[in-house]
This record gives structure tokens, C-alpha cells and sequence, in this order.
């Protein structure tokens, strides 16, 4: 079992940027893929961005790619999301998630055993 925690959320201007983190528990960080999910208030969640074990595949929504980087440190159990030339409707609770499963592309929130608590980003306009 792993637990997620995220952190770096906060209150932004549009145009600027924010780096989330997520820490993982446990000593098997490397072997779950990884994925960040937003939920604005009234949506569902989505998902933003997704990441494989090693780090090698990162893949994005289209509402997101070229402005957001998913990466990881296995070596510190803890997966980034760097969010640049932020917009106000990238407003919304963000978590992170664990896949015991690999991923090859975005994957719905079904496809993940873990979750973290979630962290507020809200951009001003």
C-alpha cells in the first residue's frame, strides 16, 4: 500500500506558474505508474497528466499539453507537476494517483489504487 501526499497548490495570476509535489510511502514508489487529476467545483475529475514507472512516457490532456510537466524523482518517492502560463480555468482541486498497473496513455480515474487528498490551485484573472 502506498500513501500520496501533494503539496505546492496556492492562489496564482493567470500567466504564472506552480509546481505540485506528491509524496509517496513506501519503498515501491518506482513500480506504480502515476497520474495528476484536477476537479473543478460541479465537474468531474480528469485527468491531466500521467506518468510510467520510469519515468520515460509522460503523457497530457490537450487542455494542458505545452504548459504542463509531469516528472519523477523514484529516487525521493515523489512525482512533480510544474504548471507554467497558468489560466483561470486550470482552477480546481488537484490529486495525485497510483496505478499498480502500467500506463500507456491518459487513463480514467478507475485505473488507480491510491489517491492523495488533494491540493487547491486557484488562478486569479
Amino acid at each position: 500500500q502506498v500513501q500520496l501526499v501533494e503539496s505546492g497548490g496556492g492562489l496564482v495570476q493567470a500567466g504564472g506558474s506552480l509546481r505540485l509535489s506528491c509524496a509517496a510511502s513506501g519503498r515501491t514508489f518506482g513500480s506504480y505508474s502515476m497520474g495528476w487529476f484536477r476537479q473543478a467545483p460541479g465537474k468531474e475529475r480528469v485527468s491531466v497528466a500521467a506518468i510510467s514507472q520510469s519515468g520515460r512516457s509522460t503523457y497530457y490532456a490537450d487542455s494542458v499539453k505545452g504548459r504542463f510537466t509531469i516528472s519523477r524523482d523514484n529516487a525521493k518517492n515523489t512525482v512533480y507537476l510544474q504548471m507554467n502560463n497558468l489560466k483561470p480555468e486550470d482552477t480546481a482541486l488537484y490529486y495525485c494517483a497510483a496505478s499498480q498497473m502500467p500506463n500507456y496513455g491518459l487513463a480514467g480515474g478507475r485505473s488507480y489504487d491510491y489517491w492523495g487528498q488533494g491540493t487547491q490551485v486557484t488562478v486569479s484573472s
